[in-house]
């Protein structure tokens, strides 16, 4: 009974306005910037290595505040595989659609971040689309905005406890019963003890962790993709064939495949793509406001290369070796059939998956539990830290054991209502984006490795 609500409710909020709303907002940002997000990627590349050590006010170094968002994303390895069992094949090239435009809609986000974050009592910086909502609309929109910011804190608050909390420790559960044999209730138990230990450090010792984790993992799981891809190199023009032909005619039942039609490629792979790299979903800019940086150009720059590499390249990666090792017909879902599709063409291949699965869905964990932290800090003060910390860490293990498909759906829902206030936001902000940005090129300030073109 509950579950059949929670469909309901999640066919309605990612519904066609939904999908109009997300895409929507990322193609005129996209257009409001001149394809600029687009042009720019080298220089946002080298903006982000040269600006390592960090300049201006803030707790964490732009490349950290890059890590911690990406600690939050990157292990969607569970995402992408849910994606294609749900809507096909095509569901990753909505996936691809969704991050070109999102890298726009992020690009706004870090922008405005930086922008009009503020410090908290005890010194920490705040941001995100609770703050640049209410200090950024409320002369003109007054209790709408009021309303709005309040809306994202509430759903910031509590959804991360499905999106990032009990989904990610239900695919670590999964994998290593799968493979190990372990039990879940002893899964559950260490995660709680492993990020309890991290989070109670604060941003600082949540962004330490990211920036020595998340680039070492996500390039060996990289390169070991690529080795799969590598060994099956002459059907790849296939593989991206099915992919595209899935996305505009859907997928045909196969074996254990219950087929999709070309609304659930659409549908899936759009939410699974804001799932996978939250653009427009309005978390990752509650890192990157806490990045040490007086030019909010600048982080919006950083801001934009997690979408590009959480989606275009990490989940890319993992759609190829699912599509290219035919394991999408056995009708298992979830890190499992990423875990499967390893495992069918390297010895031992479905530790990659394991060990991936575990790590990232750890810095998730991590990650997370500073987006809600700080959505509570708007909401009730800095009082309110150690209560969210001391759930947070006691919902671990609740999610370890629970059901997978329900949590999915809880968290879609979730998505959406978080995305609503925050697109809302971005689009009335836009100008705000565009005169910074604007602003920005003609300057080009001394010290910055970023050309104008």
């Amino acid at each position: 009974m509950l579950e059949t609500i929670i469909q309901e409710v999640n066919a309605v909020a990612w519904g066609l306005p939904m999908l109009i709303l997300l895409l929507g907002t990322g193609i005129y940002l996209t257009l409001g910037l001149g394809l600029m997000t687009l042009r720019k990627v080298p220089s946002a590349v080298s903006l982000l290595f040269s600006g390592v050590s960090g300049r201006g006010d803030g707790d964490i170094v732009p490349f950290k505040a890059l890590m911690t968002s990406l600690s939050a994303t990157i292990g969607n390895i569970a995402g992408v595989a849910t994606a294609i069992t749900l809507g096909g094949p095509g569901a990753l090239f909505w996936m691809w659609i969704t991050a070109l435009f999102g890298m726009a809609t992020k690009y706004a986000e870090g922008v405005l971040a930086v922008r009009y974050r503020e410090q908290d009592d005890q010194g920490g910086y705040s941001g995100g689309p609770m703050y640049y909502i209410r200090n950024g609309l409320s002369a003109r929109h007054g209790a709408f905005a009021t309303g709005l910011a309040f809306a994202f804190a509430l759903f910031g608050a509590t959804a991360g406890f499905g999106l990032a909390n009990t989904v990610q420790s239900n695919s670590v559960a999964q994998v290593l019963t799968d493979n190990a044999g372990v039990p879940w209730w002893i899964t559950g138990l260490v995660l709680m003890l492993m990020v309890g230990a991290v989070i109670l450090g604060g941003i600082k010792r949540i962004a330490d962790t990211a920036g020595a984790v998340v680039p070492a993992m996500a390039i060996s799981y990289i390169i070991m993709s690529l080795i799969v891809i590598l060994m099956n190199i002459s059907d790849v023009p296939a593989a991206f064939a099915t992919i595209v032909d899935s996305a505009f005619n859907g997928a045909s039942a196969a074996g254990g495949f219950a087929g999709a039609t070309v609304w659930a490629a659409i549908r899936f792979g759009v939410a699974r793509g804001i799932f996978s790299n939250e653009a427009g979903l309005g978390s990752a800019p509650i890192a990157h406001a806490a990045a040490k940086t007086d030019e909010p150009v600048e982080q919006g720059l950083v801001a934009m290369l997690g979408t590009m590499i959480d989606t275009l390249i990490v989940c890319t990666m993992t759609g190829l070796v699912i599509v290219l090792t035919g394991v999408l017909e056995s009708g298992v879902s979830g890190a499992s059939l990423t875990s499967m599709a390893f495992g069918a063409v390297l010895p031992g291949g479905e530790w990659v998956v394991t060990i991936g699965v575990v790590v990232f869905a750890t810095t998730t964990m991590m990650g997370w539990a500073f987006y809600g932290e700080r959505c509570v800090v708007y909401l009730f003060g800095t009082k309110g830290i150690m209560p969210f910390r001391v759930l947070w860490v006691l919902a671990i293990p609740v999610g370890a054991g629970a059901d997978l498909g329900l949590i999915w759906l809880v968290a879609d829902t979730l998505n959406a209502f978080m995305a609503i206030p925050n697109l809302i936001g971005l689009l009335l902000l836009s100008p705000v984006v565009f005169a910074l940005t604007r602003e920005y090129f003609a300057r080009k300030p001394s010290g910055t490795e970023v050309a104008a073109e």
